[in-house]
């Protein structure tokens, strides 16, 4: 094990721990009806989408949604660049998390030209305002940038390439990071000066342990809202009424699915 990391058992008991408050700030989100955003951005196999995914691990998925939008659509891209992550936002008692957000424009798409130095200066005089708008009507905005090393980036970009299970992860647009690391670094640098805001700052999170990561992130998270454990009424399973005088059809006349898992019984 690498100096510095977290063991596996202590972060799987703190990450547990931590999935427990989780649950009890989205039973306080839907009960106070409150809305909660949570921006999830930074570098390229950074480690956003599995802490996203511990996040989400125990939550229910009509509270909480994950937003991750594919590329705009032509209509989409003659919009007012915030219109399509508008609609995403949060009714109350909800909770969104963005798999990257309206900040594609301030990283990619300023990068790779995907849009003009007019879009993104306008961006970055925009976007101010909107979280601003945000938060004055109530929503909860919480952003986290995922930092990670160029070395420790290279490396799991060729631990994907190498995998057959995550090598969908691993795109031609991903390897550009790699070429214009210090492009994205200037972009990130410009961004920041722009959009770290009173009212919705940035929160860095350093990715180089990703167990330490996703424990750090969630820790402080919760700690930035003063949620509390929300009382349930107690429930109770009911008694099975007798049987009537209801007869199963029988089980050959359905489809059925099967039993593969019979192979698997008498081995270790």
């Amino acid at each position: 094990m690498t100096k510095g990391k977290v063991r596996r058992r202590a972060y799987e008991k703190e990450i547990f721990r931590l999935q427990g408050e989780l649950v009890k700030l989205q039973e306080w989100v839907r009960t106070e009806g409150k809305r909660l955003v949570i921006v999830f951005e930074g570098r390229d196999a950074a480690g956003k989408g599995s802490t996203i995914k511990r996040v989400v691990e125990y939550l229910n998925p009509r509270v909480t949604k994950i937003v991750a939008l594919p590329v705009p659509t032509e209509r989409q891209r003659g919009q007012w660049y915030f219109q399509r992550y508008v609609e995403h936002l949060p009714a109350p008692g909800e909770i969104a998390l963005f798999d990257r957000s309206w900040y594609n424009r301030a990283g990619v798409e300023r990068v790779m030209g995907f849009c003009t130095q007019e879009e993104h200066a306008r961006f970055l005089h925009q976007c101010p305002i909107f979280e601003r708008l945000l938060v004055e009507d109530g929503i909860l905005l919480r952003k986290y940038w995922f930092s990670v090393s160029d070395a420790e980036q290279e490396r799991r970009f060729r631990a994907r390439l190498e995998d057959p299970m995550r090598s969908w992860k691993l795109s031609a647009m991903d390897l550009e990071s790699i070429t214009r690391w210090e492009d994205y670094s200037r972009a990130k640098d410009e961004m920041l000066v722009h959009t770290d805001i009173p009212e919705a700052p940035w929160y860095e999170v350093e990715s180089e342990d990703k167990r330490s990561a996703r424990i750090n992130m969630i820790s402080h998270l919760l700690s930035t809202i003063p949620y509390h454990e929300v009382r349930r009424i107690p429930l109770e399973i009911p008694k099975r009424p007798p049987t009537t005088n209801y007869h199963r059809p029988p089980r050959s006349q359905q489809n059925r699915v099967p039993d593969v898992a019979a192979t698997l019984r008498d081995h270790d």
